[in-house]
Protein backbone atom coordinates (compact mmCIF):
# COMPACT_ATOMS: atom_id res chain seq x y z
CA UNK A 1 0.00 0.00 0.00
CA UNK A 2 0.98 3.24 -1.11
CA UNK A 3 2.57 5.71 1.98
CA UNK A 4 2.66 9.56 1.05
CA UNK A 5 5.79 10.96 2.77
CA UNK A 6 4.90 14.72 3.55
CA UNK A 7 8.46 15.43 2.80
CA UNK A 8 9.49 13.94 -0.17
CA UNK A 9 6.11 15.59 -1.73
CA UNK A 10 7.12 19.23 -0.21
CA UNK A 11 10.96 18.99 -1.05
CA UNK A 12 9.72 16.62 -4.22
CA UNK A 13 6.85 17.44 -6.05
CA UNK A 14 6.77 21.28 -5.41
CA UNK A 15 10.65 22.64 -5.60
CA UNK A 16 11.53 19.67 -8.45
CA UNK A 17 10.31 18.03 -11.79
CA UNK A 18 9.19 14.91 -11.49
CA UNK A 19 9.07 12.12 -13.99
CA UNK A 20 5.34 10.59 -15.05
CA UNK A 21 4.89 6.95 -15.33
CA UNK A 22 5.60 4.93 -18.21
CA UNK A 23 2.15 5.23 -19.91
CA UNK A 24 2.28 9.33 -19.17
CA UNK A 25 4.09 11.00 -21.82
CA UNK A 26 5.47 13.83 -20.61
CA UNK A 27 6.47 15.12 -17.35
CA UNK A 28 4.81 17.74 -14.93
CA UNK A 29 6.95 20.55 -13.24
CA UNK A 30 5.42 21.68 -10.40
CA UNK A 31 6.62 24.71 -8.45
CA UNK A 32 6.17 26.50 -5.36
CA UNK A 33 6.06 29.92 -7.04
CA UNK A 34 3.59 28.62 -9.80
CA UNK A 35 0.25 29.02 -8.48
CA UNK A 36 -2.23 26.17 -7.09
CA UNK A 37 -1.37 22.83 -7.88
CA UNK A 38 -4.24 21.87 -9.31
CA UNK A 39 -3.94 24.67 -12.13
CA UNK A 40 -0.27 23.62 -13.00
CA UNK A 41 -1.23 20.33 -13.54
CA UNK A 42 -4.80 21.52 -15.69
CA UNK A 43 -2.07 24.08 -17.60
CA UNK A 44 0.42 21.38 -18.19
CA UNK A 45 -1.95 18.62 -19.50
CA UNK A 46 -4.13 21.10 -21.25
CA UNK A 47 -0.83 22.43 -23.57
CA UNK A 48 -0.24 18.37 -24.17
CA UNK A 49 -3.33 17.92 -25.66
CA UNK A 50 -3.20 21.33 -28.05
CA UNK A 51 0.13 20.34 -29.12
CA UNK A 52 -0.60 16.38 -29.57
CA UNK A 53 1.21 14.84 -27.05
CA UNK A 54 -2.24 13.20 -26.06
CA UNK A 55 -4.38 12.59 -29.62
CA UNK A 56 -7.62 13.15 -30.27
CA UNK A 57 -9.72 10.24 -28.49
CA UNK A 58 -6.94 9.06 -26.43
CA UNK A 59 -7.56 8.11 -23.00
CA UNK A 60 -5.64 9.86 -20.26
CA UNK A 61 -3.75 8.65 -16.99
CA UNK A 62 -6.41 8.00 -14.43
CA UNK A 63 -6.25 10.79 -11.46
CA UNK A 64 -5.31 8.08 -9.05
CA UNK A 65 -2.39 7.25 -11.10
CA UNK A 66 -1.63 10.97 -11.81
CA UNK A 67 -2.18 11.62 -7.97
CA UNK A 68 0.13 8.75 -6.97
CA UNK A 69 3.08 9.82 -9.31
CA UNK A 70 3.44 13.04 -8.85
CA UNK A 71 3.05 12.67 -4.56
CA UNK A 72 -0.09 14.72 -4.25
CA UNK A 73 -3.66 14.93 -3.51
CA UNK A 74 -6.45 13.03 -5.24
CA UNK A 75 -8.44 16.07 -4.56
CA UNK A 76 -5.61 18.14 -6.41
CA UNK A 77 -5.29 15.90 -9.90
CA UNK A 78 -9.85 16.04 -9.66
CA UNK A 79 -10.15 19.54 -9.76
CA UNK A 80 -7.32 19.31 -12.92
CA UNK A 81 -9.51 17.03 -14.55
CA UNK A 82 -12.47 18.55 -14.06
CA UNK A 83 -11.31 22.05 -15.44
CA UNK A 84 -10.27 20.03 -19.01
CA UNK A 85 -13.92 18.44 -18.78
CA UNK A 86 -15.31 22.06 -17.74
CA UNK A 87 -13.53 23.63 -21.00
CA UNK A 88 -14.00 20.68 -23.76
CA UNK A 89 -10.44 18.82 -23.99
CA UNK A 90 -11.86 15.75 -22.44
CA UNK A 91 -14.82 13.53 -21.83
CA UNK A 92 -15.71 10.98 -19.45
CA UNK A 93 -16.99 7.89 -19.98
CA UNK A 94 -18.85 5.83 -17.54
CA UNK A 95 -16.91 3.26 -16.20
CA UNK A 96 -14.00 3.83 -19.06
CA UNK A 97 -12.22 6.73 -17.41
CA UNK A 98 -11.13 10.27 -18.68
CA UNK A 99 -10.36 10.33 -22.55
CA UNK A 100 -9.23 14.01 -24.70
CA UNK A 101 -12.28 15.00 -26.72
CA UNK A 102 -12.15 14.05 -30.23
CA UNK A 103 -12.83 17.09 -32.12
CA UNK A 104 -9.55 18.65 -30.99
CA UNK A 105 -7.55 19.55 -33.61
CA UNK A 106 -3.85 19.05 -33.17
CA UNK A 107 -2.43 22.39 -33.14
CA UNK A 108 1.35 21.76 -32.74
CA UNK A 109 4.21 23.02 -30.53
CA UNK A 110 3.46 26.77 -30.39
CA UNK A 111 5.02 29.02 -32.16
CA UNK A 112 7.81 31.76 -31.48
CA UNK A 113 5.77 35.34 -32.32
CA UNK A 114 8.84 35.76 -34.97
CA UNK A 115 7.67 32.97 -37.30
CA UNK A 116 4.15 34.32 -37.59
CA UNK A 117 3.70 37.69 -39.59
CA UNK A 118 0.38 39.11 -38.60
CA UNK A 119 -1.14 42.37 -40.72
CA UNK A 120 -1.02 45.67 -38.92
CA UNK A 121 -3.55 48.53 -39.72
CA UNK A 122 -1.64 52.03 -41.28
CA UNK A 123 -1.91 53.00 -36.74
CA UNK A 124 -0.42 49.87 -35.95
CA UNK A 125 2.67 50.28 -38.24
CA UNK A 126 3.00 53.80 -37.03
CA UNK A 127 2.56 52.87 -33.65
CA UNK A 128 5.45 50.11 -33.98
CA UNK A 129 7.56 52.21 -35.80
CA UNK A 130 7.57 54.89 -32.71
CA UNK A 131 8.85 51.70 -30.45
CA UNK A 132 12.36 52.99 -30.58
CA UNK A 133 11.84 56.30 -30.04
CA UNK A 134 9.35 55.91 -27.23
CA UNK A 135 10.77 55.69 -23.69
CA UNK A 136 8.25 52.72 -22.20
CA UNK A 137 8.67 52.44 -18.43
CA UNK A 138 9.07 48.65 -18.31
CA UNK A 139 12.19 48.93 -20.04
CA UNK A 140 14.49 51.43 -18.14
CA UNK A 141 19.03 51.49 -18.22
CA UNK A 142 20.69 51.40 -14.79
CA UNK A 143 20.59 54.61 -13.53
CA UNK A 144 23.58 56.37 -12.94
CA UNK A 145 24.43 57.57 -9.87
CA UNK A 146 23.95 61.41 -10.44
CA UNK A 147 21.08 60.87 -12.68
CA UNK A 148 20.28 64.21 -14.39
CA UNK A 149 16.69 62.85 -15.25
CA UNK A 150 14.19 64.86 -16.76
CA UNK A 151 10.63 65.23 -17.08
CA UNK A 152 10.42 64.06 -13.56
CA UNK A 153 8.63 64.69 -10.22
CA UNK A 154 10.08 64.72 -6.64
CA UNK A 155 7.31 62.11 -5.22
CA UNK A 156 9.10 62.49 -1.78
CA UNK A 157 7.31 66.10 -0.64
CA UNK A 158 4.27 65.00 -1.44
CA UNK A 159 1.95 64.75 0.97
CA UNK A 160 0.83 60.97 0.68
CA UNK A 161 -0.67 60.68 4.17
CA UNK A 162 -3.22 63.73 3.59
CA UNK A 163 -4.25 62.32 0.04
CA UNK A 164 -4.82 58.72 1.64
CA UNK A 165 -7.07 60.14 4.01
CA UNK A 166 -9.02 62.03 1.46
CA UNK A 167 -9.06 58.80 -0.63
CA UNK A 168 -10.24 56.51 2.00
CA UNK A 169 -13.33 58.97 2.78
CA UNK A 170 -14.76 59.27 -0.44
CA UNK A 171 -14.44 55.34 -0.78
CA UNK A 172 -16.18 55.18 2.86
CA UNK A 173 -18.71 57.64 2.24
CA UNK A 174 -19.30 58.26 -1.49
CA UNK A 175 -23.03 56.76 -2.02
CA UNK A 176 -23.73 53.43 -4.34
CA UNK A 177 -24.00 55.63 -7.33
CA UNK A 178 -21.29 56.34 -7.72
CA UNK A 179 -19.44 53.73 -8.44
CA UNK A 180 -21.46 53.43 -11.80
CA UNK A 181 -19.74 54.77 -14.90
CA UNK A 182 -19.46 58.07 -14.37
CA UNK A 183 -19.74 61.10 -17.08
CA UNK A 184 -17.32 60.85 -20.26
CA UNK A 185 -16.09 64.38 -19.92
CA UNK A 186 -15.32 63.84 -15.91
CA UNK A 187 -16.65 64.35 -12.20
CA UNK A 188 -18.27 67.82 -12.24
CA UNK A 189 -16.77 68.40 -9.42
CA UNK A 190 -12.85 68.14 -10.55
CA UNK A 191 -14.19 70.10 -13.44
CA UNK A 192 -15.02 72.78 -11.35
CA UNK A 193 -12.11 72.90 -9.48
CA UNK A 194 -9.80 72.62 -12.01
CA UNK A 195 -11.50 75.73 -14.00
CA UNK A 196 -11.04 77.62 -10.75
CA UNK A 197 -7.31 76.79 -9.82
CA UNK A 198 -6.91 77.83 -13.73
CA UNK A 199 -8.42 80.96 -13.88
CA UNK A 200 -6.31 81.65 -10.52
CA UNK A 201 -2.47 80.06 -11.71
CA UNK A 202 -2.53 80.76 -15.56
CA UNK A 203 -5.25 82.89 -16.52
CA UNK A 204 -7.34 80.68 -18.49
CA UNK A 205 -10.62 81.64 -19.59
CA UNK A 206 -12.92 78.85 -19.47
CA UNK A 207 -16.04 77.38 -17.28
CA UNK A 208 -16.74 73.51 -16.01
CA UNK A 209 -18.20 72.70 -19.49
CA UNK A 210 -15.17 73.42 -21.58
CA UNK A 211 -12.83 70.53 -19.14
CA UNK A 212 -12.60 67.50 -20.36
CA UNK A 213 -11.00 64.97 -17.58
CA UNK A 214 -8.71 62.44 -19.57
CA UNK A 215 -6.06 60.00 -18.55
CA UNK A 216 -3.05 62.67 -18.55
CA UNK A 217 -1.62 64.78 -21.12
CA UNK A 218 -1.06 61.93 -23.67
CA UNK A 219 -4.55 60.84 -23.71
CA UNK A 220 -5.29 64.75 -24.85
CA UNK A 221 -3.24 64.67 -27.70
CA UNK A 222 -4.10 61.73 -28.84
CA UNK A 223 -8.18 63.09 -29.18
CA UNK A 224 -6.81 66.22 -30.33
CA UNK A 225 -4.99 63.76 -33.50
CA UNK A 226 -8.31 61.50 -33.37
CA UNK A 227 -10.67 64.65 -33.78
CA UNK A 228 -9.19 67.21 -35.80
CA UNK A 229 -6.18 65.46 -37.88
CA UNK A 230 -7.28 63.77 -40.92
CA UNK A 231 -4.41 62.07 -42.94
CA UNK A 232 -2.21 63.99 -44.62
CA UNK A 233 -3.15 66.55 -43.41
CA UNK A 234 -0.15 69.56 -42.77
CA UNK A 235 0.56 70.24 -38.89
CA UNK A 236 3.44 72.96 -38.02
CA UNK A 237 5.03 71.56 -34.64
CA UNK A 238 8.11 73.08 -33.16
CA UNK A 239 11.36 72.03 -34.08
CA UNK A 240 12.66 70.30 -31.27
CA UNK A 241 9.39 69.39 -30.27
CA UNK A 242 7.90 67.27 -27.07
CA UNK A 243 7.98 63.26 -28.82
CA UNK A 244 4.92 62.70 -27.30
CA UNK A 245 3.28 65.08 -29.80
CA UNK A 246 5.28 64.22 -32.89
CA UNK A 247 4.20 60.28 -32.17
CA UNK A 248 0.72 60.80 -31.81
CA UNK A 249 0.69 63.36 -35.22
CA UNK A 250 2.67 60.56 -36.99
CA UNK A 251 0.44 58.06 -36.30
CA UNK A 252 -2.39 59.82 -36.98
CA UNK A 253 -1.28 60.23 -40.41
CA UNK A 254 -0.35 64.00 -40.47
CA UNK A 255 2.35 65.22 -42.48
CA UNK A 256 4.48 67.54 -39.94
CA UNK A 257 5.49 71.07 -40.87
CA UNK A 258 8.62 72.15 -38.44
CA UNK A 259 9.23 75.81 -37.32
CA UNK A 260 12.72 76.49 -35.65
CA UNK A 261 12.80 77.35 -32.26
CA UNK A 262 15.52 79.86 -31.24
CA UNK A 263 16.22 81.52 -27.59
CA UNK A 264 12.32 83.11 -27.28
CA UNK A 265 10.76 79.88 -28.76
CA UNK A 266 8.70 79.50 -31.63
CA UNK A 267 8.89 82.19 -34.09
CA UNK A 268 5.57 82.95 -35.68
CA UNK A 269 6.83 84.74 -38.75
CA UNK A 270 8.59 81.06 -39.44
CA UNK A 271 4.95 79.59 -39.81
CA UNK A 272 3.91 77.79 -43.10
CA UNK A 273 0.66 79.52 -45.18
CA UNK A 274 -0.63 75.92 -45.57
CA UNK A 275 -1.24 74.47 -41.94
CA UNK A 276 -4.63 73.21 -41.18
CA UNK A 277 -3.70 72.96 -37.09
CA UNK A 278 -0.04 73.98 -34.68
CA UNK A 279 1.35 72.41 -31.87
CA UNK A 280 2.99 74.91 -29.62
CA UNK A 281 4.45 74.92 -25.92
CA UNK A 282 4.76 78.57 -24.97
CA UNK A 283 4.86 78.30 -21.23
CA UNK A 284 8.25 76.16 -21.38
CA UNK A 285 9.01 75.11 -24.62
CA UNK A 286 10.10 71.26 -24.90
CA UNK A 287 13.22 70.52 -25.04
CA UNK A 288 14.61 73.95 -25.01
CA UNK A 289 12.84 75.54 -22.09
CA UNK A 290 12.14 79.01 -24.11
CA UNK A 291 9.62 81.21 -23.01
CA UNK A 292 7.22 82.84 -26.10
CA UNK A 293 7.17 86.06 -25.18
CA UNK A 294 4.37 88.81 -25.20
CA UNK A 295 4.93 89.94 -28.59
CA UNK A 296 5.59 86.22 -30.11
CA UNK A 297 2.10 84.99 -28.66
CA UNK A 298 0.14 87.99 -30.29
CA UNK A 299 1.52 87.16 -33.59
CA UNK A 300 0.96 83.79 -33.10
CA UNK A 301 -2.74 84.45 -32.35
CA UNK A 302 -3.28 87.13 -34.99
CA UNK A 303 -1.61 84.33 -37.43
CA UNK A 304 -4.03 82.06 -36.65
CA UNK A 305 -6.99 84.35 -37.00
CA UNK A 306 -5.74 85.21 -40.33
CA UNK A 307 -5.38 81.21 -41.38
CA UNK A 308 -9.01 79.96 -39.36
CA UNK A 309 -6.99 77.53 -37.52
CA UNK A 310 -6.50 75.71 -34.22
CA UNK A 311 -3.72 76.33 -32.01
CA UNK A 312 -2.83 73.12 -29.54
CA UNK A 313 -1.31 74.89 -26.45
CA UNK A 314 0.56 72.00 -24.24
CA UNK A 315 0.94 73.54 -20.92
CA UNK A 316 3.63 71.24 -20.16
CA UNK A 317 5.48 73.04 -16.84
CA UNK A 318 3.23 76.19 -16.81
CA UNK A 319 2.82 75.25 -12.87
CA UNK A 320 6.72 75.71 -12.58
CA UNK A 321 8.55 78.83 -12.91
CA UNK A 322 11.57 80.46 -10.71
CA UNK A 323 11.40 84.04 -10.99
CA UNK A 324 8.15 86.14 -9.99
CA UNK A 325 4.99 85.08 -11.93
CA UNK A 326 5.36 83.79 -15.33
CA UNK A 327 3.40 84.39 -18.42
CA UNK A 328 0.15 83.81 -18.12
CA UNK A 329 -1.10 80.97 -20.89
CA UNK A 330 -1.80 81.96 -24.33
CA UNK A 331 -5.49 80.53 -24.40
CA UNK A 332 -6.52 83.23 -21.62
CA UNK A 333 -5.00 85.85 -24.62
CA UNK A 334 -7.33 83.95 -27.29
CA UNK A 335 -10.32 86.35 -28.08
CA UNK A 336 -11.52 84.00 -30.82
CA UNK A 337 -12.04 80.88 -28.75
CA UNK A 338 -9.46 79.07 -31.37
CA UNK A 339 -6.65 77.37 -28.57
CA UNK A 340 -7.06 73.93 -27.10
CA UNK A 341 -5.55 73.94 -24.04
CA UNK A 342 -3.70 70.67 -22.36
CA UNK A 343 -2.26 70.61 -18.87
CA UNK A 344 -1.94 67.53 -16.36
CA UNK A 345 -1.17 66.43 -12.96
CA UNK A 346 1.16 63.81 -13.39
CA UNK A 347 3.92 66.59 -13.02
CA UNK A 348 2.94 67.92 -10.12
CA UNK A 349 1.28 65.30 -7.97
CA UNK A 350 2.36 61.88 -9.38
CA UNK A 351 2.71 60.35 -12.50
CA UNK A 352 0.89 57.58 -12.36
CA UNK A 353 -1.93 59.77 -11.28
CA UNK A 354 -2.95 59.57 -15.15
CA UNK A 355 -5.61 62.53 -14.41
CA UNK A 356 -5.14 65.88 -17.01
CA UNK A 357 -7.94 67.73 -18.66
CA UNK A 358 -8.29 69.59 -22.08
CA UNK A 359 -9.68 72.76 -22.28
CA UNK A 360 -11.82 73.19 -25.63
CA UNK A 361 -13.65 75.93 -27.35
CA UNK A 362 -17.78 75.08 -27.17
CA UNK A 363 -17.82 73.93 -30.42
CA UNK A 364 -15.70 71.13 -29.98
CA UNK A 365 -16.82 70.04 -26.80
CA UNK A 366 -19.33 67.55 -28.14
CA UNK A 367 -16.95 66.28 -29.91
CA UNK A 368 -14.11 65.38 -27.78
CA UNK A 369 -16.74 63.94 -25.09
CA UNK A 370 -17.84 61.55 -27.58
CA UNK A 371 -14.29 61.12 -28.55
CA UNK A 372 -12.71 60.44 -24.89
CA UNK A 373 -15.89 58.13 -24.15
CA UNK A 374 -15.20 55.83 -27.16
CA UNK A 375 -11.35 55.64 -25.75
CA UNK A 376 -12.15 54.46 -22.44
CA UNK A 377 -15.35 55.77 -21.44
CA UNK A 378 -14.03 57.92 -18.79
CA UNK A 379 -11.46 58.55 -16.02
CA UNK A 380 -11.19 56.73 -12.77
CA UNK A 381 -13.88 58.74 -10.42
CA UNK A 382 -12.41 57.82 -6.91
CA UNK A 383 -9.49 59.76 -7.94
CA UNK A 384 -11.17 62.27 -9.47
CA UNK A 385 -13.00 63.06 -6.74
CA UNK A 386 -9.86 62.64 -4.43
CA UNK A 387 -8.59 65.33 -6.46
CA UNK A 388 -11.32 67.85 -6.72
CA UNK A 389 -11.15 67.88 -3.04
CA UNK A 390 -7.43 68.13 -2.87
CA UNK A 391 -7.87 71.44 -4.76
CA UNK A 392 -10.63 72.89 -3.69
CA UNK A 393 -9.35 72.45 0.18
CA UNK A 394 -5.57 74.86 -0.94
CA UNK A 395 -3.74 71.85 -0.57
CA UNK A 396 -2.75 71.38 -4.08
CA UNK A 397 -1.67 74.76 -4.11
CA UNK A 398 0.28 74.78 -0.78
CA UNK A 399 1.80 71.61 -2.58
CA UNK A 400 3.11 73.15 -5.52
CA UNK A 401 4.43 76.12 -3.60
CA UNK A 402 6.66 73.94 -1.85
CA UNK A 403 7.46 72.13 -4.55
CA UNK A 404 8.56 75.46 -6.40
CA UNK A 405 10.75 76.37 -3.62
CA UNK A 406 12.65 72.75 -3.58
CA UNK A 407 13.25 72.93 -7.35
CA UNK A 408 14.16 76.65 -7.28
CA UNK A 409 16.72 75.90 -4.55
CA UNK A 410 18.15 72.52 -6.87
CA UNK A 411 17.92 74.87 -9.86
CA UNK A 412 19.81 77.70 -7.89
CA UNK A 413 22.40 75.08 -6.93
CA UNK A 414 22.32 73.38 -10.54
CA UNK A 415 23.50 77.18 -12.35
CA UNK A 416 26.04 78.04 -9.32
CA UNK A 417 27.87 74.66 -10.46
CA UNK A 418 27.99 75.70 -13.66
CA UNK A 419 29.47 79.11 -13.23
CA UNK A 420 31.94 77.33 -10.98
CA UNK A 421 32.49 73.60 -12.95
CA UNK A 422 32.19 74.52 -16.34
CA UNK A 423 32.02 78.39 -17.08
CA UNK A 424 32.13 79.41 -20.18
CA UNK A 425 32.62 76.51 -22.03
CA UNK A 426 29.10 76.17 -22.30
CA UNK A 427 25.71 78.09 -22.73
CA UNK A 428 22.34 77.22 -20.95
CA UNK A 429 19.12 77.91 -21.99
CA UNK A 430 15.49 77.05 -20.52
CA UNK A 431 17.04 77.96 -16.80
CA UNK A 432 13.65 80.07 -15.73
CA UNK A 433 10.88 77.81 -16.07
CA UNK A 434 10.34 74.23 -16.37
CA UNK A 435 12.25 71.25 -14.01
CA UNK A 436 15.41 70.90 -17.01
CA UNK A 437 18.00 73.11 -18.52
CA UNK A 438 20.23 72.79 -21.72
CA UNK A 439 23.79 73.01 -21.65
CA UNK A 440 25.27 74.02 -24.99
CA UNK A 441 28.92 73.15 -25.00
CA UNK A 442 30.43 75.70 -27.56
CA UNK A 443 32.73 73.57 -28.84
CA UNK A 444 32.15 71.20 -31.22
CA UNK A 445 31.68 67.61 -29.32
CA UNK A 446 29.72 64.37 -29.89
CA UNK A 447 26.82 64.21 -28.14
CA UNK A 448 26.69 60.20 -28.45
CA UNK A 449 29.84 60.30 -27.09
CA UNK A 450 30.14 63.01 -24.00
CA UNK A 451 27.15 60.69 -22.76
CA UNK A 452 28.59 57.42 -23.20
CA UNK A 453 31.83 59.22 -21.41
CA UNK A 454 29.80 60.82 -18.77
CA UNK A 455 28.12 57.30 -17.87
CA UNK A 456 31.88 55.80 -17.35
CA UNK A 457 31.80 58.60 -14.38
CA UNK A 458 28.15 57.62 -13.22
CA UNK A 459 26.59 60.72 -14.49
CA UNK A 460 23.06 60.84 -16.23
CA UNK A 461 23.21 63.24 -19.24
CA UNK A 462 20.74 63.07 -22.39
CA UNK A 463 20.79 64.53 -25.89
CA UNK A 464 18.43 66.57 -27.34
CA UNK A 465 18.99 65.55 -30.95
CA UNK A 466 15.98 62.89 -30.60
CA UNK A 467 13.85 65.82 -30.28
CA UNK A 468 14.28 67.46 -34.00
CA UNK A 469 12.95 66.99 -37.09
CA UNK A 470 15.43 68.27 -39.12
CA UNK A 471 19.34 67.67 -37.73
CA UNK A 472 20.48 70.37 -35.05
CA UNK A 473 23.16 72.20 -35.48
CA UNK A 474 24.63 72.32 -32.40
CA UNK A 475 24.82 69.36 -29.55
CA UNK A 476 22.74 70.01 -26.33
CA UNK A 477 22.84 68.35 -23.25
CA UNK A 478 19.55 68.10 -21.26
CA UNK A 479 20.21 67.79 -17.26
CA UNK A 480 16.59 67.45 -15.05
CA UNK A 481 17.38 68.39 -11.53
CA UNK A 482 14.21 67.64 -9.49
CA UNK A 483 15.06 64.25 -8.12
CA UNK A 484 18.55 65.10 -7.39
CA UNK A 485 19.54 66.47 -3.72
CA UNK A 486 21.87 69.31 -4.06
CA UNK A 487 24.91 67.87 -3.13
CA UNK A 488 24.49 65.36 -6.20
CA UNK A 489 23.77 68.18 -8.23
CA UNK A 490 27.37 69.56 -7.71
CA UNK A 491 29.15 66.35 -7.61
CA UNK A 492 27.44 65.53 -11.09
CA UNK A 493 28.11 68.60 -12.49
CA UNK A 494 31.99 68.79 -11.47
CA UNK A 495 33.02 65.25 -13.13
CA UNK A 496 31.17 66.21 -15.89
CA UNK A 497 33.22 69.52 -16.40
CA UNK A 498 36.26 66.73 -16.71
CA UNK A 499 34.59 66.02 -19.98
CA UNK A 500 33.10 68.89 -21.19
Amino acid sequence: MHTRNPRIFKLGAICGILKAPLFMQSQIPLSKKGGPLFRQIYLRLREEILSGVYRSGEKLPSTREVAEQLNVSRTIVLLAYDQLLAEGFAVGRAGSGTFVSGHLIRSGPRKTSETVKLSLSRFGSAAAAAAASVSFPNRPKPPSRYDFAYGRTDVTIFPFEAWRRILLHHARMAPVREFEYGQAAGSPALREAICEHLRRSRAVVCDPTEVIVVSGSQQALDLVARVLVERGDRVAIEDPQYLGAREVLLAAGATLRPVPVDRDGLNPAKLPQDVSLVFVTPSHQFPTGAILPLGRRLALLEWATRMNLIIVENDNAGEFHSEGRPLESLQGLDTDGRTIYIGTFSRTIFPSLRIGYLIVPKSLVSSFTSAKWLCDQHTATLEQETLAEFLTNGMYERHLRRLRRKNTERRGKLLSAIRTYLGDRVEVTGDHSGTHIVLWPKKSVSESGIIAEAAKHSVGIYGISPYFLKRPSRTGLMLGYSRMNEAEIVEGVRRLSKII
